[in-house]
């Protein structure tokens, strides 16, 4: 059974990436595109652009819509990750999946050139939306101190991640979203 999914956002890439190199980290995908590169990636929407490197920027952008099985969000972690440690600074992409007859589903991935990266850039993300929230209906003051509270509690999540006892690097996160937040053109 195939789904609709679009995939949305931008990932800021280090000094000296060069296209070949975006295309291997993104091989994943391109292959479950049945794709040689990112230029090959098209939208099925026309005003989409689909993906596309741009070196001067060092951004890979993504505005994507295709149609895809069970495994396309494997091949999309997997390729994300990959892209992780070409990253200069973690990143947001929204995938919304909408199924014929079932309820859109919404997931924010994260990429990043660390895990730390990520962990960071999510508490600014959370603590940015919820402080925004909040300053519409509450003083300064008030926003402030919930804002404190998000970074102590994103400070204790990563003091109580369970030790492995080896390290495995994560240069990607996939979180399912409300679907209030899902992407509008």
């Amino acid at each position: 059974m195939r789904t609709e999914v679009h995939v949305h956002g931008s990932i800021f890439l280090c000094k000296g990436v060069r296209l070949s190199q975006v295309d291997q980290a993104l091989r994943p995908w391109l292959d479950y595109l049945d794709v040689d590169t990112i230029a090959d990636a098209h939208s099925l929407e026309r005003e989409e652009p689909g993906l596309s490197f741009d070196p001067k920027e060092r951004v890979v952008n993504v505005c994507w819509t295709g149609e895809v099985g069970r495994s396309f969000q494997s091949r999309l972690t997997e390729a994300f990750h990959n892209l992780g440690p070409l990253s200069e600074y973690a990143s947001e992409v929204e995938v919304t999946y909408y199924p014929e007859g079932g309820e859109d589903e919404f997931y924010q991935m994260f990429i990043g050139p660390s895990p730390e990266a990520i962990h960071d850039f999510r508490r600014q993300c959370v603590a940015e939306d919820v402080s925004s929230l909040l300053a519409r209906h509450l003083g300064q003051q008030e926003t402030e101190q919930v804002a404190a509270l998000i970074n102590q509690l994103f400070d204790a999540s990563r003091g109580t991640r369970p030790e492995t006892g080896e390290e495995t690097p994560s240069s990607s996160t996939v979180i399912p979203l409300h679907p209030r937040n899902k992407h509008l053109h």
